[in-house]
């Protein structure tokens, strides 16, 4: 064994030096890396059959038979406010690496419009990837197309009832708004039903309750796939693919409007280094997982991982955009 590190230290003490002989500690003491001791929580914004439920329980999935996490994986379901009852349940358990929470821009536009936490007070752990938003109606609406949405509305304003889940302002919303005001139609004397889910607002979508539900495009193409509902625009830049393929995009019909929502995973507030490091890297692993990556195909989700520090500069410059967006529709001040 080599020996023994020493150090030669001088002190000068009312003029008289000292010097002391220090051992130094072969090493220091290596912290153990945190891991969860008990079953995680994979918290929902909506009800079931929302769109973070359904992309939860496709992540318990892969995170138990991928081994990717070593202890038992639920889901629970939180709606309500836009997602501010799930961050606020979540933030129940400050510090704790237990409970996560799916996270969209919702978070960021609630907080604007004066409902739910801001971003400071959660925990960003890893963006996942990102998604678009498709314009629905019934398979025998009088609604042809995303202009003709756009020209009924020009002409009164009343005579269309939107269905959305969560609530005012977010990314569901944008997908239909931005064309509207660029149509000079006031968005804020729309009628518009908040829903607890996607899945409660295309029930009452089909059942007739109302005329148009704004979701997600991989919502939107299992309901397309059966024949349950019409497709007349979709928010990306260039159309999509597949069952998609023959939707035409906002700009195809004269509307200068691109819109994506990012999904990604946070915690509450106190979360330890250690435990953002654990979720980081299990994210990282299910992400690089074949299941995921066919997942992504299958739903028209585009990768976009980045870990905690780098969501939290998206956030931060994401809240700053979604402010002067939603001012500038009058949805905030």
């Amino acid at each position: 064994m080599g020996k023994t590190p020493k150090l030669l230290v001088t002190v000068a003490s009312g003029g008289i030096a000292l010097t002391l002989l220090a051992v130094a500690a072969p090493h220091a003491a290596a912290q153990p890396a945190w891991k969860p001791d008990k079953a995680i929580e994979l918290i929902a914004i909506n009800a079931p059959g929302g769109g973070s439920d359904r992309i939860l329980r496709m992540m318990a999935k892969i995170l138990q038979e991928g081994r990717h996490a070593e202890v038992p994986v639920t889901v629970v379901n939180k709606p309500g406010g836009g997602g501010s009852v799930a961050y606020a349940y979540a933030n129940q358990h400050p510090g704790s690496g237990h409970h996560v929470v799916m996270a969209n821009k919702s978070i960021l536009t609630n907080n604007i419009v004066g409902r739910g936490p801001s971003y400071t007070e959660i925990t960003p752990l890893a963006n996942l990837f990102t998604e678009y938003i498709a314009v629905t109606v019934k398979p025998d609406s009088p609604i042809r197309s995303g202009r003709d949405l756009v020209e009924r509305l020009k002409k009164d304003t009343g005579s269309i009832a939107f269905g959305l889940a969560g609530s005012l302002g977010n990314p569901s919303h944008q997908g239909v708004v931005v064309p509207l005001k660029q149509a000079g139609v006031d968005a804020r004397k729309v009628r518009t039903v908040i829903f607890p889910s996607g899945g409660a607002a295309t029930t009452a979508l089909l059942g007739g309750h109302v005329d148009v539900v704004p979701i997600t495009a991989a919502f939107a193409a299992s309901l397309l796939r059966s024949g349950q509902l019409r497709l007349i625009a979709v928010t990306s830049p260039q159309r999509l693919t597949e069952v998609l393929a023959e939707v035409p995009t906002w700009r195809e019909q004269g509307y200068e409007t691109a819109m994506s929502n990012w999904r990604g995973m946070v915690g509450p507030k106190g979360m330890t280094e250690g435990q953002i490091a654990y979720w980081e890297g299990v994210l990282r692993r299910m992400a690089d997982s074949e299941e995921w990556k066919k997942e992504l195909e299958a739903n028209f989700w585009t990768s976009d991982f980045m870990g905690s520090a780098g969501m939290r500069k998206q956030l931060e410059r994401d809240n700053v955009e979604t402010r002067t967006f939603l001012v500038d529709l009058g949805l905030a001040k």
